[in-house]
């Protein structure tokens, strides 16, 4: 009976250490996958969110300014027919 549990204790830690291996693959993989899928993104020059939002504040400054700047010849070429 002794022997018998001795067996089923020594299976339980040869699963135990197998899950571990298998969990360190796990991370392992999915790490230089993550690396993979960041060299990939950076070779296509794509922007970040920050970067594109940086720019479409830009535009959208630039946009006002130039409405503003149209208003006002407008105003100057009014008071320049009269």
């Amino acid at each position: 009976m002794q022997t018998r549990n001795k067996m089923f204790d020594d299976l339980s830690q040869l699963m135990t250490n197998a899950m571990g291996v298998a969990q360190g693959a796990r991370d392992e993989a999915q790490t230089a996958m993550n690396g993979m899928i960041d060299r990939w993104l950076a070779d296509r020059d794509l922007v970040t969110r920050e970067e594109f939002d940086a720019v479409r504040t830009m535009a959208q400054k630039a946009r006002e300014e130039n409405e503003a700047l149209k208003a006002r010849v407008a105003a100057l070429e009014a008071k320049h027919a009269q």
